[in-house]
């Protein structure tokens, strides 16, 4: 089949446009891939419409995506939105030509209206395939209608006779062959004649053009009818030879109708409870918890990373944001009720009884929970897994997971043999062999069955999340997951692809509202330059993994694309650490800001006696014998069995004691002394130290040296380094955010520069807003009123007190925040009564944010009598604590909540009265 395309694109000298172009994707599901497009090269002849003719196999495909992109000297300049592309339909049967005149599309300022989060859930609706024509000449029109509601479908109407006169009831349908795209064909020889004959006049030229008055107007289910806004459309149209169909893209349609706003529930899987659950919530509590939202008017349900994170066996597993695999499912959230039942009925009546017990605690017992599941998956496996494995469904499971499946199983049979996560240690094995993947894949082979107990647990967790997925989008329900920055340093992704990840640094947070000394995560950090060589791959895979299960997805810490806080590996806190990359300084640079930079003095501990007289009063005599030496007059330095905060902890191991907390946390603060640290990649640049001037070395400047040195702390840190990080965000993140149709949201709060909102609104990415910790810094409490549309509005998350908590935790703030934001007189009351908290969830849901999404306890908040007494045992995670035990759960179960109907109401009504259903 001959096909031309013509665009109109004015391009820069020595520019050229390319057409990318390959067949469909018969399942959506199935991960894109950009290997499959060829790029052909179109010509100009006068720089501004470019045309292609080729030659499309109908017997190859019928259906085709394309998308352009411009191509200079030094490779690709800029692609076209490519999140929806182009699509056309080669179902002419007696066609030999078509000609399609199309349109750029930049990123649309609705992007969101495009993402599954809204075809598939909010605004749900069936495509349809295009319908075959036998016409002998085709006049296609193409448009894009992304405001239509759920159940609406687009028509055409005119003035001609052929698209009705005008009469809503003569209107034509049109067909949704893509997200938000309708097309419609017309007989282009009807079409004519028909105008033909409407003329008063007789004479009238076979070649003469026609021009069609139209509009577009959409039709709901239940008798709806909406016009597009504006001027009626007018197409000025050749006549068409036959055998050729004419594709004429035109502007998008737009409708008068209001951005939808919606309401949702944020809690982590392993927090539901039901009556029938093993003790953490499971995918099948996840599709009881999708029951109660849509029941109470909500639209979206969230939830915490649900990766597998299991490196130790032990309670420290529990922190969901350290993940072993970015594409493997935690065992901990299989549904057991969803499998075949034990048939050895003594082991079945031992876990019902355990489960029961395990059921009933008022948080998790991680490692009981875990030890008793995989116990009995292991069973069950004994029991049915050949079976399983031998079914076309696994067969196909396998083919398309292979990738990421076979290194994961091997890694996680090795973890258990050796007994340690630490592949370093594993002899033979510190790093995947490529080679072992034949023998490992193959069922007859003894390393097959070894590790085909972790083939198989993954492909039951995978229907089990697909299946919840499924049912969320029946139910019009979002689910929205969540992707972790980092991955554990000894997971196995890292064993898998070391490549990607520089192990002399710890990614982590520098100091902020949640932590005063900056969070250590402990991740590796990433190799982007090795990841952006291959146009982010790793990143690509495991977005289009996580788009099999969810439809929205949080992208934790987004401030890592554009720098990570680098941590050295032999520090505990993050006070130490330096944003990479950055624009270090130079001795020049620092002295030309007024300060009297001295090298050895700045970037060395300062350790003089009064410092330690200060920090540790009357042990400070202990210290300076113990853990300092002497340098001169009343300077001091660390022992080198004490110079680093990894030897202090190690020294200090085990004790407990309030002395001995006082005195390691002293000498942490004595390392981290220093008023610059060096560059990681070249020791003669620096960095100033992150919140330098809380330290000793700070207060001991001169006045003069304290304002230069945060003239350049200030320049360094808020504006050096913005259109740096812009460019760097920008190599990375418009890849993913159009490598899915998820809807992207991002977490940024905490030391966010400018360039962060420069990029998120330029990718459409939603914002977190919360009124407690607002981006402006000249007022203490976000005005809701100012949330953007494209944003989600919450009162806490996972990291932060609940709002019970955060009433109670500064009396001072609150009152201020109860007289000002809520516009209340008096004091204050204490604890946050219920009907305070409706009135605050209230103000919450009426804001302009796209999505309103409280936590299950915020939520609970409004209701004294369904509550929890005890507003601590609420708590998801304290980031103060490295190692805080992940173990809340819900208090009820949700088959209780749900039969709640008073609560429900009341749920119901606040969401119904702010609009948001």
């Amino acid at each position: 089949m001959n096909v031309t395309f013509s665009i109109p694109y004015r391009t820069a000298y020595g520019d050229e446009l390319l057409l990318n172009i390959a067949p469909a994707r018969e399942d959506e599901s199935l991960a894109l891939d950009m290997s499959q497009f060829k790029a052909l090269a179109m010509a100009t002849h006068d720089g501004e419409t470019w045309t292609l003719n080729t030659t499309l196999d109908p017997d190859k495909a019928t259906r085709y995506d394309y998308f352009y992109s411009v191509r200079s000297i030094r490779g690709i300049k800029c692609s076209e939105w490519k999140t929806i592309m182009h699509r056309l339909d080669l179902t002419a049967s007696k066609a030999n030509a078509y000609e399609v005149n199309d349109r750029w599309t930049d990123f649309p300022g609705d992007t969101y209206l495009y993402s599954s989060a809204f075809t598939d859930c909010i605004n749900r609706r069936v495509q349809s395939a295009v319908p075959a024509t036998d016409s002998s000449a085709t006049l296609r029109l193409v448009v894009r209608a992304p405001q239509l509601r759920s159940g609406m479908r687009l028509n055409i109407v005119g003035a001609q006779p052929a698209l009705g006169c005008w009469n809503l009831a003569k209107a034509l349908p049109m067909v949704e062959h893509n997200h938000n795209e309708w097309i419609v064909d017309l007989d282009a020889d009807s079409l004519f004649a028909s105008i033909h004959r409407s003329r008063t006049t007789s004479a009238v030229a076979k070649d003469e053009n026609v021009n069609l008055e139209f509009k577009f107007v959409a039709f709901g289910d239940k008798g709806e009818v909406e016009w597009e806004t504006g001027l009626n459309r007018t197409l000025s149209v050749e006549p068409l030879p036959q055998g050729e169909v004419r594709v004429e893209v035109l502007d998008q349609a737009f409708f008068a109708l209001y951005n939808q706003k919606v309401a949702g529930t944020l809690i982590p899987v392993f927090s539901l409870r039901s009556e029938g659950s093993f003790g953490v919530g499971d995918f099948g509590d996840l599709k009881l918890m999708i029951d109660w939202v849509a029941q109470t008017h909500q639209r979206l349900l969230q939830v915490l990373p649900i990766n597998d994170s299991t490196s130790t066996h032990t309670w420290t597993d529990s922190y969901p944001y350290s993940c072993i695999s970015i594409f493997a499912l935690h065992p901990q959230f299989c549904d057991l009720r969803q499998l075949p039942a034990l048939k050895d009925k003594v082991e079945a009546d031992r876990f019902e009884m355990l489960r029961e017990e395990l059921n009933g605690l008022p948080q998790i017992d991680y490692e009981r929970v875990n030890n008793a599941k995989t116990k009995y998956l292991q069973l069950l496996f004994k029991q049915e897994g050949k079976e399983v494995l031998a079914t076309e469904d696994f067969k196909e499971f396998f083919k398309h997971t292979e990738h990421w499946l076979v290194p994961y199983a091997q890694y996680c049979y090795l973890r258990d043999k050796n007994g340690t996560c630490e592949f370093a240690k594993w002899k033979g094995h510190t790093q995947w062999n490529e080679a072992d993947r034949a023998s490992l894949s193959n069922p007859q082979n003894k390393a097959f069955k070894d590790v085909a107990f972790f083939y198989y647990v993954q492909f039951v967790l995978d229907r089990q999340m697909r299946s919840a997925h499924d049912y969320a989008r029946a139910r019009g329900v979002i689910l929205k997951g969540d992707i972790p920055i980092g991955v554990n340093r000894n997971g196995c992704d890292v064993w898998h692809e070391p490549e990607y990840f520089h192990l002399d640094s710890q990614a982590g947070a520098p100091p902020d509202g949640f932590s005063v000394n900056g969070q250590n995560w402990g991740f590796p950090t990433y190799n982007w330059d090795r990841m952006i060589a291959d146009g982010c791959q790793w990143w690509v895979r495991r977005f289009q993994n996580m788009q099999q299960y969810f439809d929205a997805y949080r992208i934790d810490h987004v401030l890592g694309f554009f720098r990570i806080w680098a941590i050295p590996t032999d520090c505990v806190h993050g006070l130490l650490g330096q944003f990479q990359p950055a624009l270090a300084m130079s001795r020049e640079e620092i002295k030309s800001y007024g300060l009297n930079f001295q090298e050895d003095l700045f970037t060395k501990p300062f350790i003089a006696d009064w410092i330690v007289s200060r920090i540790f009063k009357e042990h400070a005599e202990e210290v300076k014998e113990k853990y300092l030496q002497h340098e001169h007059d009343d300077i001091f330095s660390l022992k080198p069995e004490y110079d680093t905060e990894r030897k202090v902890e190690a020294a200090f191991a085990g004790k407990t004691t309030d002395k001995d907390i006082w005195l390691r946390d002293g000498l942490y603060a004595l390392i981290e002394n220093v008023l610059f640290v060096r560059d990681r990649q070249n020791p003669n640049m620096f960095h100033p130290r992150i919140t330098a001037q809380l330290n000793f070395m700070y207060e001991a400047l001169w006045q003069n040296d304290k304002d230069a040195f945060n003239r350049l702390y200030n320049d360094y840190y808020y504006r050096r380094n913005n259109d740096f990080w812009y460019r760097e965000a920008m190599k990375k993140l418009p890849l993913l955010s159009q490598a899915t149709r998820m809807l992207v949201c991002a977490e940024d709060l905490g030391m966010v520069p400018d360039c962060v909102q420069w990029v998120m609104n330029e990718l459409r990415i939603l914002s977190l807003e919360l009124q407690s910790m607002p981006k402006d810094p000249t007022v203490e409490f976000g005005h809701l009123s100012r949330n953007p549309y494209r944003s989600v509005c919450t009162l806490s998350t996972h990291d932060m007190p609940t709002l019970r908590q955060w009433w109670d935790e500064d009396y001072d703030r609150t009152q201020k925040y109860y007289n000002t934001m809520l516009y209340r007189g008096g004091a204050a009351p204490h604890p946050l009564p219920g009907w305070l908290a409706r009135d605050i969830v209230s103000r919450q849901l009426t804001s302009p944010s796209m999505l309103c999404v409280l936590s299950l306890q915020d939520w609970f908040a409004i209701d004294e009598r369904i509550r929890l007494a005890d507003a601590n045992a609420e708590r998801i995670n304290i980031p103060a604590i490295p190692k805080h035990y992940w173990r809340y759960r819900m208090h009820m179960t949700i088959e209780q909540l749900i039969a709640d109907k008073e609560y429900n109401d009341e749920v119901k009504d606040l969401i119904d009265e702010a609009g948001r259903k």
